[in-house]
Parts: C-alpha cells; sequence; structure tokens
C-alpha cells in the first residue's frame, strides 16, 4: 500500500517507523514530515492545514491510505474529503472531532452520558465568566473553547489569574473564534494518565496507560507545555482501573457519540485525573495520538499498527487484538531554550548517529529540519529519546545516558521524567 502520514512532530516520527514496520506499507509519504521522518519515508512539503493540497497530493500520487496525526485537520474535515474522493484514511470525521475541538460539546457528552468530570459551566462572554470565577473564588481551571494548540487552558491558583486569563481570550482574542467561549471548571487534584483506545465506532481496542508530564521544568514548575517527557506502562493504572476507564469513560464516549448520531472511527485519547483514592476523572477527550504519549507507547507495541488502522475503518476491530512487549518505556524531551515561550531556531544537533547505534533506544524527531546537510532545530520540543527496559530504572537510566549524548545550543530537558512511577512499582 500506498500511505501518506499527515503531521511534522515526534508523534509522526513515531507512527512512521510503526507504520514502515507493516509488510502491507509500500511507500510511504510524510506531509510535511521532519528531519528523522525523512530516512523512512518521503517527506512531502504541504503544511497540515493546506487540506485541499493533501487531498490533491493524495489522489494524484493514489494513496491508498491516508493516516492523520494532529487534531487540526481532523477538525476542519479531512478524514470526510478524503473519503469522498474514494480514499481511506485513519482519524475520526469533523463531527467526531468536536470531542476535542469544542470543550463545551465534550463537557455535553460527558453529562449526558455519566462520564465522571469536574463541577463546570460554560461562557460565552466576559462579564458573566469574570462574575463566575468571583462566585467560586481559586484555584479554578479556564479553558479556551476550541483548538488552541494545547495553550489555550490556564489552572488559576488565584482570582486574578483566572481574570487575566478571561482577559487574554475574550479581550485580547488571542485565539480567535477558539475563544469565543470558554468553560470554567473546578481543580481536579491527583495524578494525570493518558489512556487511548483504537475505536471503529462500535468496538474498542486498548492501549497501555501513559503518563505525560506537562510543566517545563523539574518537580513540575514552571508553565504548562505540551508535553516534556512521558512513560508507559503507566503503572498507576492497574488491571482493576483499566477496566473501570474502559467501562465509565472510553466506552461509555463511543456509545454516546453512537447515540447522538455520530461513529468515531480512529483513536480516542483520555486525559485523566486520578486522585488518592484510586478515583479517576475526566479532564478532557482528544481525537488523535497523543504527543508525547504516541512515542513511548508505539515502541512497546509488537503488533502491525496499519492492520489495526484498516479494521478501524472497515469496521471488523472486533476481531484484533495487540501484543504488548514486556517492557517499560521512557521518552525524555529535549526542548528549545525558552520553550514554551519564544526561543531561536536552526541549531545544529550533534550527536544523533552515536545514540542512534545503541541498543533499546528510540530518538524520535519533532522540531527538526535537515539545513545545509545537517540537522537543526526547527522548533520547541525538538526531540524524544526514549529508553526501553524490562526494569523500569533501567528504561529511564537508558533514555538518561542517550539524552546526554546529544548537544545543541540552549537546550534544556527535565531529569525527573518517571520518578512518579516509583510509589506504584
Amino acid at each position: 500500500m500506498k500511505i501518506a502520514l499527515i503531521g511534522g512532530g515526534g508523534r509522526e516520527h513515531a507512527l512512521a517507523y510503526k507504520i514502515c514496520e507493516s509488510d502491507l506499507c509500500e511507500k510511504l509519504y510524510c506531509l510535511p514530515g521532519n528531519a528523522g521522518t525523512s530516512k523512512i519515508a518521503e517527506n512531502v512539503e504541504i503544511a497540515v492545514d493546506d487540506i485541499e493540497r493533501i487531498v490533491k497530493f493524495c489522489k494524484d500520487n493514489t494513496v491508498d491510505l491516508v493516516v492523520v496525526g494532529p487534531e487540526d485537520p481532523l477538525a476542519k474535515g479531512i478524514v470526510d474529503m478524503l473519503e469522498k474522493e474514494g480514499i481511506k484514511a485513519f482519524g475520526p470525521k469533523k463531527d467526531a472531532a468536536k470531542i476535542e475541538a469544542s470543550k463545551s460539546f465534550a463537557k455535553y457528552i460527558f453529562k449526558k452520558y455519566g462520564i465522571p468530570t469536574a463541577e463546570y459551566e460554560t461562557f460565552d462572554n466576559y462579564d458573566d465568566a469574570v462574575r463566575y470565577v468571583k462566585q467560586k473564588g481559586a484555584p479554578i481551571v479556564i479553558k479556551a473553547d476550541g483548538l488552541a494548540a494545547g495553550k489555550g487552558v490556564t489552572v488559576a491558583e488565584k482570582e486574578e489569574e483566572a481574570i487575566n486569563a478571561l482577559k487574554t481570550i475574550f479581550l485580547d482574542k488571542k485565539f480567535g473564534n477558539a475563544g469565543s467561549s470558554v468553560v470554567i471548571e473546578e481543580k481536579l487534584t491527583g495524578e494525570e494518565a493518558s489512556f487511548l483506545v483504537f475505536s471503529d465506532g462500535d468496538s474498542i481496542l486498548p492501549m497501555i496507560a501513559a503518563q505525560d508530564h506537562k510543566p517545563v521544568f523539574d518537580g513540575d514548575k514552571g508553565p504548562n507545555t505540551g508535553g516534556m517527557g512521558v512513560y508507559a506502562k503507566a503503572p498507576i493504572v492497574d488491571k482493576q482501573l483499566e477496566k473501570e476507564i474502559i467501562e465509565k469513560f472510553m466506552k461509555r464516549a463511543i456509545d454516546g457519540l453512537k447515540a447522538e448520531g455520530i461513529e468515531y472511527k480512529g483513536v480516542l485519547y483520555a486525559g485523566l485525573m486520578i486522585d488518592e483514592n484510586k478515583q479517576p476523572k475526566i479532564l478532557e477527550f482528544n481525537c488523535r495520538f497523543g504527543d508525547p504519549e504516541t512515542q513511548a507507547i508505539l515502541p512497546l507495541m509488537d503488533s502491525d499498527i496499519v492492520e489495526i488502522f484498516l479494521s478501524c475503518i472497515d469496521n471488523t476491530l472486533a476481531s484484533k487484538s495487540i501484543n504488548w512487549k514486556d517492557k517499560y518505556a521512557v521518552s525524555v524531551v529535549a526542548a528549545s531554550g525558552g520553550y514554551p515561550g519564544s526561543y531561536e531556531k536552526g541549531k545544529v544537533i550533534e550527536g544523533l548517529d552515536e545514540v542512534e547505534k545503541l541498543d533499546d533506544i528510540f530518538v524520535f524527531h519533532a522540531g527538526t529540519k535537515i539545513c545545509d546537510g545537517k540537522v537543526v532545530t526547527n522548533g520547541g520540543r525538538v526531540l524524544n529519546v526514549v529508553g526501553l527496559d524490562k526494569d523500569f530504572k533501567k528504561a529511564q537510566e537508558k533514555a538518561y545516558k542517550a539524552i546526554k549524548m546529544i548537544h545543541f545550543d540552549d537546550m534544556h530537558f527535565r531529569n525527573d521524567i518517571g520518578n512518579k512511577a516509583y510509589k506504584y512499582l
């Protein structure tokens, strides 16, 4: 099969690696890809939001299957457009992608179908939202309703911080139409976990749980990022909790959407908060593979991912299962200095060749490109360095040994990715 993969981040490099393992993959295009994907696929310089050009490219090149990485093209209906042209596409259609693209729609689904979540209210104007914040007090969470590239959520510890977030959304219009309304909800406490499943609209096939680290500095300090590292399988999610998550969250969501007349095909990703009593609540659903979760989950998958993609599209997922390696994966992100604020691009990356020779190490590129024959930085999150081992501590040690062999100017990474796992091991 000719396969096209949409996206250019670390998630897409991990997906490209896994797709290339499949005997079904004869040719892989990455649109636009990065320096890492260029080694295993043909990069094509088309932006992820240029949907008309993507569809035309896939038609002109007789692509058999399109795999969509980021949420933005899914929310804009790329799967609908590809299917109209007779091209198979893996990912939810526009109406199903609303589970991520509209936080108020997601909350409606949670409430109607009994999916445990935080207390919340939705507002479409600044004054009413400020009144609610003053009534409830802090800590409180402010969320722009639409897609804001992971930057539309403020966990406000003080009222002033919450009101400033509302000013940014409503008055400064930082997020444009994505901020035309907000969801304001209680702050949940505990530990976050990510749980992903494949779905064909009827059946689901679970992946292993992962735990992300969003704040930029050690000890979960500093502003939130897209994710500074992750590990899988996350031991906080034991067999009993996994069963509860599947029944109360994943199945209720898929069945609830179906009851609304929406068929959900693709990956459904739950961001969960698990309190001290091991009681989970949903923070959000995402309509795609997580980033950086995918970079830790896929190296542990011992099954053909292209077969699973096709079974989701063809409604035959019930006949599939996934084999998992008896190992842990710890992934550490190497980021540009200044991220998630302003940062410079074009820094030469050294040490990659040596690291890629190591056993049980994967380096997935995120913000990289080739310039004058050298790999240089091209984003905030630059690389994902993943260590694998049957022993969790050894997996963690492998990841850190490898990342310390890599260098670029102002490179930054957290030194505590994985430490949270030890209380559950």
